[in-house]
């Protein structure tokens, strides 16, 4: 099935959605990596001010490239979903939305989904050029001295993703290897 869903009203839409679905995600998500969920750790820990509101929010596991003249952004293609995954977790318990990466997601992830009723969507690696032109606009928003893994406010149109771990937790990586090895 597939969906055209702004991420304001995603979370009506997230107990419908099932691996496979394809999503065209238009709205705000906020780009995030390794260094900058080190520091939203480290301002939880200490009680701090997130750099966004965490409920209901959607992550993208990414970090664009400069922008060429008359783009919002350069190449932004998603990175390995697997490296966020000690942080994932109490991100979803905060009441997160959804995550945009590539890669498969630890048990304790997809447990965190299903306990939040999140989900996992996947971006094809290796296309951030042509993703970025679904960018409107980009704006940083904190840890600037990152560089490309500042947390940036993104507004896209029609982001094509799919969903791979929905809110029940199956799993398109575990479900697709299934349906291949039965044919």
């Amino acid at each position: 099935m597939t969906y055209e869903i702004n991420t304001a009203e995603l979370r009506a839409y997230l107990p419908k959605l099932r691996v496979g679905d394809r999503v065209l995600l238009s709205g705000v998500i906020y780009t995030s990596r390794d260094a900058a969920h080190q520091r939203i750790f480290a301002a939880l820990e200490s009680g701090e001010p997130l750099p966004y509101e965490i409920r209901d929010a959607v992550i993208y596991y990414a970090g664009p490239t400069p922008a060429q003249p008359g783009m919002a952004v350069g190449s932004c293609g998603p990175t390995t979903a697997g490296r966020m995954d000690r942080f994932a977790p109490r991100l979803l318990d905060l009441g997160l939305a959804a995550m945009i990466g590539k890669g498969e997601r630890s048990d304790a992830v997809v447990d965190a989904i299903v306990r939040n009723g999140a989900v996992y969507f996947a971006a094809v690696g290796g296309a951030g050029a042509i993703l970025s032109k679904c960018i409107l606009s980009s704006e940083i928003i904190a840890y600037e001295d990152l560089g490309p893994e500042a947390i940036r406010k993104l507004r896209i149109k029609d982001l094509p993703v799919i969903v791979v771990v929905d809110s029940q937790g199956n799993n398109l990586y575990e479900t697709a290897v299934k349906e291949y090895c039965r044919s």
